[in-house]
């Protein structure tokens, strides 16, 4: 049987539920470290995240652009090291570093060399 009070904290709760829907973050990094912005295909599906107001945000909390997403679309603080599919890592003096499209972001050729990349020949 519900009373006044559970009929009222219902009430509460699906109010609550409908702001928190109409809130929904500009950015959100799914648990796999996926920044989606709202424009990403799998913005609405994306249901456990960590919201960010920027995708800049994301990026600077270790996320990462889905697959086929431009790198450009979020300027780097520092420049950024390029590890290519192949595992060559490419800082920004590297003849290929504006070709290579599909990487691994790193701040520094270091860390890519530890993720087991190689310098370019």
């Amino acid at each position: 049987m519900l009373n006044q009070n559970s009929i009222l904290s219902f009430a509460a709760l699906a109010l609550a539920c409908s702001v928190a829907l109409a809130a929904d973050p500009a950015v959100k990094k799914s648990d796999s470290g996926i920044c989606h912005e709202k424009s990403s295909p799998s913005y609405s599906n994306t249901k456990k995240f960590t919201a960010f107001a920027t995708l800049d945000e994301c990026m600077k909390s270790g996320g990462k652009l889905p697959a086929g997403q431009a790198a450009a679309a979020v300027a780097p603080a520092s420049p950024v090291v390029k590890k290519s599919d192949s595992g060559i890592c490419h800082d920004a003096k590297s003849p290929s570093y504006e070709r290579t499209k599909k990487f691994t972001e790193f701040k520094t050729v270091d860390e890519c060399l530890k993720s087991g990349g190689k310098l370019p020949k």
